[in-house]
């Protein structure tokens, strides 16, 4: 079975054996009362790479988010939430406003909408949280961070970034040869953000594969989010293993994470060329999420489940902000060129039996296009 469904990016994958020995998966102790040593190291190196002054972890992004909305203002705010965000920021958004919050979603990647709502005058007192993914999967490209910020400083807002999809795959100074830049720091260095207005939420599960959530902003407000978390005292913290997952996964980054990246990138880049000899239309991003976008005469449905039967294994998809149905392909640092090139065979394949007509499109581009 050929496996398009992981979102392990790298290829980061942390078997008992890669890992350094712990006595306990827990202390049984939650992260308020106390914290295992290697969560100061951990949270230093995740700081440092992603660009913010400080960092704590969470057991997942629904237990930051639990917390979130909630722990910092004495009276209820407003939550504005680009429409294409992810689910479990909005989970976190619903519970605030059980205590009174406001929340209203705004057109996705439009820094002129937001501006309309932070114009309007709000139901409370408390202010505003902006709320976006760093970078979209759905349409495959960055969310313009700067101006969000931009009107966040001017508004006395905050923006609160989830950056799980970018984390590990995309970082600073991206180019056209370089659409994945270098570091793997996330969506703040590839777009040059930075400040005390910004809160950052990733997860490690996808791009470092280490099942834990770091919480990054600047000194003062991690001090507060870890003082005031009600998760930090109810529920358990990461594991030793998910401990020790992310620091091996924070040496591999600075010891391959480069040529995984490299890597990673020339295995999107043969499977684009494939599809697209097929005369299939992509989603025009190089991120490792590759997306088949329907087409006159084409069953997307058709073509997944004949993928099944041949033994590919994608992923059958309608991202909110393309309001279209997708079968995405997800691409490892780990796959093999015979796998990709096995893939487009099978889509080869799959082809006649869910089309009546497919209109060749033009392949003499074979350019990538950047995240």
């Amino acid at each position: 079975m050929l496996d398009f469904t992981s979102a392990l990016y790298l290829g980061i994958c942390h078997g008992s054996q890669d890992l350094r020995p712990f006595g306990a998966l827990t202390t049984g102790a939650p992260a308020a009362l106390r914290e295992p040593h290697e969560a100061a190291t951990i949270t230093a190196g995740l700081a440092a790479l992603v660009g913010v002054e400080r960092a704590t972890l969470a057991r997942s992004t629904l237990h930051a988010f639990w917390d979130l909305f909630s722990i910092f203002d004495s009276e209820p705010g407003r939550i504005l939430a680009d429409a294409g965000s992810y689910p479990i920021a909005r989970w976190g958004a619903e519970r605030a406003v059980l205590r009174g919050a406001e929340f209203v979603t705004f057109r996705h990647h439009d820094p002129g909408a937001l501006k309309q709502l932070l114009r309007r005058p709000p139901a409370g007192k408390g202010r505003a949280w902006i709320v976006a993914d760093g970078f979209c999967a759905g349409c495959g490209r960055l969310s313009p961070l700067a101006e969000y910020l931009a009107l966040a400083r001017e508004a006395g807002a905050r923006l609160v970034v989830d950056d799980t999809q970018a984390l590990g795959v995309l970082g600073e100074g991206r180019g056209p040869e370089t659409p994945y830049g270098h570091g793997g720091g996330g969506s703040l260095r590839a777009s040059e953000s930075a400040g005390s207005e910004l809160l950052l939420v990733a997860s490690l599960a996808k791009g470092f594969g280490a099942p834990l959530t770091v919480i990054g902003g600047t000194r003062m407000t991690i001090e507060s989010f870890e003082s005031k978390s009600q998760t930090r005292v109810h529920a358990s913290p990461p594991s030793l293993a998910d401990l020790r997952a992310a620091e091996r996964a924070l040496a591999v980054n600075r010891e391959e994470g480069e040529q995984r990246r490299l890597t990673l990138l020339a295995s999107v880049a043969r499977l684009r060329r494939g599809l697209r000899r097929l005369g299939l239309a992509l989603a025009p991003t190089s991120f490792p999420l590759q997306s088949i976008r329907g087409s006159v005469g084409l069953s997307l449905p058709a073509l997944y489940r004949q993928l099944g039967r041949l033994g590919v294994q994608a992923v059958l998809r309608r991202p909110v902000c393309v309001n279209a149905t997708e079968i995405a392909f997800l691409v490892t640092a780990a796959h093999l060129p015979k796998q990709i090139d096995d893939a487009i065979r099978a889509v080869a394949t799959a082809l006649p039996a869910a089309t009546d007509r497919v209109g060749l499109l033009s392949t003499s581009d074979a350019r990538m296009e950047a995240p």
